[in-house]
């Protein structure tokens, strides 16, 4: 049994909307109010499981999929297709992202479903004739779309670790695309404030997402007639008919009338990989985080041991001194980052070399509690021989203590702004998650190195780190955050006020 404690931590820590069921729970306490528009950010409590996602209605598919006795991955793969009906701007079929899977008997795993650079990928592809990165390149045009990995990742994780058929978990995000939803404050906000930028300049979007010239409003009904459609394939034939079928037609056409990379063989190629997850050891808590191609899971562990060399009990949370270490710990391993991290399917990356707490003691020696260090000055450390509304997080813990964390993302809100043909499916500009120039900043203020330049079926670097902390040999903590490059230290400042 699920300790109602532990699922109260889960809800609080994931900071998004939350919802459970429980067998004979008790009157729930009056939410305290932190004076925003809306009180959504309360305590929940459960003991039959829970769910934490961004969007009420997408929530509630996961928490159904639990009572009809469903594991965690089942929920966590149907609450990330329903996310890509209710939250277009980040929940996605044209993206990807990462999960983090633990199960019941202990065991932790990661699935790596990034997108991939199309084979016809060049290093210098994002430069302009002055040989400057041109963000329009790698943001808004066609070019800016990897192959997408989200439905082979939920296949993958589903297959596996699921006990529940694709058929049945892809059912609600189908009648939800079919028979559509009511548009909410949020995604009215953010059809306003960013959809507005990339999708009237797509008449397949602007058909979806726009009524009689403006973005849909707060009470206007959206109704994704293609995408349902293209649901209803996905749970018929599975992921071969987004990579080898009629999708993947569609999404090929898409690139080729308008310049893009990306192939019929590129989707038919794409893999998701599992890979072991990184984990450390912090004040008796075991931290599990998302290997590269995410920089999460290296860098939370890193600033972790960082941040054990000081007395942080003592200084308090949030108080001048523990932003002070924390910020200039954050520094040094954003300084790391930019050097040693890439695909590690491409590159070698030191990750024992980077968590090793030998390493963090000699950063946490030049860390002045009373003098903030500038980053310029800060460079990359020398290792021993030996990796936001533009994304979503959600977190799932079902009845028999199997849990999942999963981030992902189109990149940028809405992505590129482009549907693929008459798929009704939103394309990611991930590519931009590239280093377009080793050395410039990416769109998030990322610097990034050789390591993760551009090449051909290569994943670029990612922030998104799903995490799971475990104490005592009990999940503890299942969390993630959405941010870009705020990501990783949101994460961290989520766990260490706990401990």
């Amino acid at each position: 049994m699920i300790k109602p404690t532990f699922l109260r931590r889960v809800a609080i820590a994931a900071l998004l909307s939350g919802s459970c069921f429980s067998a004979a729970a008790a009157p729930p306490a009056p939410p305290v109010s932190y004076g925003v528009e809306e009180d959504v950010f309360h305590p929940v409590r459960a003991k039959q499981g829970m769910v934490a996602s961004v969007d009420a209605t997408a929530t509630q598919v996961g928490v159904d999929i639990l009572k009809e006795g469903g594991n965690a991955v089942d929920a966590a793969v149907a609450v990330g297709y329903a996310l890509a009906v209710t939250h277009p701007q980040a929940g996605n079929l044209g993206g990807g992202g990462f999960m983090l899977i633990r199960s019941k008997n202990g065991n932790t795993t990661a699935i790596d479903f990034r997108e991939m650079a199309p084979a016809k990928a060049t290093r210098d592809m994002f430069l302009d004739d002055q040989g400057n990165p041109d963000s329009k390149k790698s943001l808004t045009s066609h070019l800016a779309s990897g192959t997408p990995g989200t439905v082979a990742g939920f296949s993958l994780a589903l297959d596996k670790y699921g006990t529940m058929p694709l058929n049945k978990v892809v059912q609600p995000a189908f009648k939800l695309a079919r028979d559509g939803f009511i548009v909410n404050d949020a995604l009215a906000d953010d059809l306003k404030t960013y959809g507005s930028e990339v999708l009237p300049n797509h008449e397949n979007s602007k058909a979806i997402f726009w009524k009689e010239g403006e973005p849909l409003k707060k009470g206007d009904t959206l109704v994704q007639a293609n995408l349902a459609k293209s649901l209803e394939m996905i749970a018929e034939n599975g992921p071969d008919e987004f990579y080898k079928g009629t999708i993947a037609e569609q999404i090929a056409q898409e690139m080729q009338k308008n310049g893009g990379l990306i192939t019929k063989e590129d989707l038919a190629a794409y893999k998701a990989v599992e890979r072991t997850p990184i984990s450390g050891d912090y004040r008796g808590y075991q931290v599990y985080s998302m290997p590269p191609p995410s920089s999460g899971g290296i860098h939370i562990v890193q600033i972790l041991n960082i941040l054990e060399n000081f007395d942080m009990k003592k200084y308090g949370f949030g108080s001048a001194d523990a932003m002070q270490i924390m910020a200039e710990a954050e520094k040094y391993a954003y300084a790391d980052r930019s050097e040693y991290l890439g695909d590690p399917d491409f590159v070698k990356v030191p990750w024992q070399a980077l968590t090793n707490k030998a390493y963090a003691k000699s950063i946490a020696d030049q860390i002045d509690i009373n003098k903030a260090k500038p980053s310029s000055e800060i460079r990359p450390g020398k290792l021993a021989p030996y990796e936001s509304n533009q994304t979503t997080h959600y977190s799932v813990v079902d009845k028999d203590g199997n849990a999942v964390a999963v981030t992902y993302t189109l990149n940028t809100t809405f992505g590129t702004g482009i549907v693929a043909g008459e798929s009704g499916i939103l394309l990611n500009n991930q590519m931009d998650d590239f280093s377009a120039k080793p050395g410039v900043p990416n769109i998030y203020g990322l610097v990034g190195g050789d390591a993760n330049a551009v090449g051909p079926n290569k994943r670029p670097l990612s922030s998104m780190s799903p995490t799971i902390v475990v104490k005592d040999g009990k999940t503890w903590l299942v969390t993630g955050s959405p941010g870009g490059s705020r990501i990783i230290t949101t994460v961290l400042q989520v766990m260490t006020p706990t401990y």
